[in-house]
Formats: structure tokens, sequence, C-alpha cells
């Protein structure tokens, strides 16, 4: 593996350390199973040595086939710098058809991500919002298999060049890679003695709070915090869920390495209010920072940023859902990414961090009785429909959330950004 020798400097032993990690997404994350295939995409091609790792470590658990999709850094911003600018809205779409063959054949999915946040940075963000438009657009019929947990599926993260010195822009970049993998590997808890143990006992208590939060059945979540004066209502019959998932073939798995959130949905015509970013948002490799959103009976009516506003703007008008809200997340402000006071720039690390919405596409598993209702029924249910599905963070040790009773009561969920209920 002579591609990571600059790495040496870290305190762990990087191959020994990769392995442990491989092990933890196919076992504990995916929960792959005998027969299975397995597609790895938006795999940097700098982390062909982990994608290699996982690759073995599935064989290992019964994989019949492992292929990968790589997404290049390097070849993305050569596009957006020399191709012609009529040319955007193109895709390879045997890609999208290729993801849509495996899932629809059983196939599980791990998405490895490490891009750069300032990849395109100064790039026309028309072009920006086009590129990711289209890649929703063909995606779409894999999206369904994978919200609506049809097959298992995973997200983990990986150290690249780019991504590190993001995040460390302060020391050597070979350093900054080696101090951003001792990072992951301590949030995915692999520096401690017994990491799935301990992941069980993690997942165990996530799915604690999820089902005291389904106990209650909130008609809605009031927050308020600095920027934010939001009320979203919650749909009859919705589901928190945390940390564990079960597929539609009855496997269960944890869809992302780390976790720390809980999850619903909110009603998609029930948002009322402002609410302000509390992390900048990495979009298909541009950065919008310092932003707010303004709903009125639960469409963002109008936006505001420091910087990438007419980004944000433009995923909002990406289609009639992209406006609404899909998801609703809980995760305390002392979460041990948190505790790193350190921003990300990835969505899986930061919104692991903070308390966070989605604008676009609703998890139908969220909803009861989904499996049975049509399009037009779950859109008249609560659930919002889009090809987009973006979480963005409003969480801070100075956010509270109250839950609505179906009495009109409130009682409090979160105060300072922590559970203001034990378990």
């Amino acid at each position: 593996m002579a591609v990571f020798k600059e790495y040496k400097t870290m305190s762990y032993d990087l191959d020994s350390m990769l392995a442990h990690y491989a092990e933890l997404a196919i076992n504990v994350g995916l929960n792959l199973q005998p027969g299975q295939r397995l597609l790895m995409w938006r795999v940097p091609p700098e982390s062909a040595p982990l994608a290699r790792l996982v690759a073995a470590k599935a064989y290992d658990a019964g994989a019949s086939l492992v292929d990968v999709m790589w997404e290049d850094d390097g070849l993305k911003l050569a596009r957006f710098n020399h191709a012609p600018r009529h040319s955007f809205d193109e895709y390879m779409s045997w890609q999208a058809d290729g993801m849509e063959e495996h899932v629809k054949g059983g196939g599980a999915l791990i998405s490895i991500r490490g891009n750069d946040p300032d990849l395109l940075k100064g790039q026309n963000p028309e072009l920006v919002n086009k590129v990711q438009r289209r890649r929703w657009q063909l995606i779409e019929p894999t999206m369904h298999y994978v919200t609506r947990n049809r097959v298992n599926w995973l997200v983990i993260g990986t150290a690249t060049g780019g991504w590190a010195r993001k995040v460390f822009p302060d020391i050597p970049a070979a350093d900054a890679v080696s101090k951003l993998w001792d990072t992951i590997f301590e949030l995915c808890r692999l520096d401690l003695p017994d990491p799935v143990q301990v992941w069980q006992d993690h997942i165990s208590s996530l799915r604690q709070r999820s089902h005291y939060l389904n106990t209650k059945q909130y008609l809605a979540l009031k927050y308020k915090g600095p920027g934010t004066d939001l009320t979203l209502g919650l749909p009859k019959g919705h589901i928190w869920k945390g940390a564990r998932s079960d597929s539609e073939l009855g496997i269960p798995f944890t869809p992302n390495l780390p976790t720390e959130e809980i999850f619903t949905l909110p009603h998609r015509l029930e948002a009322e209010g402002v609410v302000s970013a509390s992390l900048p948002l990495n979009y298909g490799g541009a950065l919008i920072e310092d932003f707010s959103v303004r709903f009125e009976q639960g469409r963002a009516v109008s936006v505001s940023a420091s910087r990438g506003e007419e980004i944000l703007q433009a995923m909002i008008d990406s289609d009639e859902g992209a406006a609404h809200l899909g998801e609703v997340a809980l995760v305390a402000h002392s979460t041990p990414i948190a505790q790193t006071q350190r921003l990300y720039y990835n969505t899986l690390y930061d919104e692991n961090a903070a308390s966070h919405v989605a604008l676009g596409r609703a998890y139908n598993m969220n909803l009861q009785g989904a499996d049975l209702m049509s399009q037009e029924e779950l859109l008249q249910a609560g659930c919002n429909y889009s090809l987009i599905h973006v979480d963005f963070m409003i969480g801070s040790d100075a956010l509270d959330i109250d839950g609505v009773r179906e009495d009109g009561q409130v009682e409090p969920v979160m105060r300072a950004g922590e559970w203001a209920f034990d378990m």
C-alpha cells in the first residue's frame, strides 16, 4: 500500500486500522449477507486501498461479487474548467442504470465520501446546480430503493488530501491526512478496546430514545435558538428511527458510520417560521455559509446567505418538493463529533454533531403504512417527495426544542442542545 507511506506519522498503524474500519463497515454498518453483491460508489481514487480492504472483508462475509464506481475530484474540476457550457445537463446514464439494476437484484450499497469541500469554489452556481439536479434525476430509481430501505446501505468517510486540508488548514498536507484518519477512527469508536460491543450499546441507546418519542407521538416540534423560531408539524403515524434499520429483506443495518441522530419526517405542509443554519453546507463541492430559510405553510419562501445564496435558492427551486422539508433529526450537543469543536465540511460528520433538517425527499420508512400507499396518498399524509435530499445543521448549545402533545400541552425535548429526558 505504497500510497499511504506519507501517512505513517499517525498514532496508529494505518493498515491495521483501515482493516478494522472495513470490517466495522461490512459487519456492523452494512451487515452484508452471504450471497449478496456489493457496490461501492462515489469512491475517491486515492482511497483505493480502503476500497480494496472493504472488498476483501465483503468477500470474507460471503459476498458473491464486489465492484466500485469511482468519483474523482480532479475530473469533476476539469469539467467545470474546460467543458462546453451547454453540456452540463449531461450524465453518464450507464452509471445510474447499473446502480438501479444492482439494487433491484437485492445488492447492498456503500458510499465512501471524502470530496474536497472547496473544489467548486468560484464556479458558476447555475452550472453547479445543473450538474447536481441531473444527477439526482438519473439516480432517482436507486434512491427509491434506498429511502424505502429495500436494500441495506451505508455511508462512511475516507480521508483525502482535499478534505483534510480544509479541516486542518494549519498543518502540512500529509500530516493533515494522518490527523483526519485519526479523527475518523476515533469518531467511529475504533480506538476503544471492543468497538463492536461499544457500537451495539450505542445503537441500543439511540433506539431507546426513538422508542420514547414514538410513544409520545407529538403533533409538532417547536424550535427556539439564535436566529431560529420554527414550528414543525409531525404527521400522524410518524416513526422515529435511530442508528439501526431493517431492510425489506429483514436485514438489520446501520446506514451511517458514525451516527448520533434519531430522525423522523415532518409534515410537508406544516413548517412555519425561520431557521438559521449553525454550520455551513457543502453542496456538490460548493459551500453555503451563514444562511437562513423562512417557511410558510411548509414551503421555503425566502433564503439568505453570506456565501452561496444563489446555489441555495437554485437548490430549493430544483423541483416542487425541494422547497419543503423531508427530515427532522435530533442530535445532542455532547456527542463525540460535536465535542471535537471542529467543522468537517462533510454532511456525514456535521449532521452527527448537530440537530438538523433536510430539504427534499422524505424517507417513507418514517411513516406507518407507507408501503401500502400510492404517491398521492403519501403526499396527502404529509410525506414529502423530491429528487433531492439535502441535510443542513441547525443545532447548537443554545437550541431548545419542545414537543406539542395532542392536548396542546408542551413538553421539553431538548434544552441547550441536550436531551431533556432521561433514559
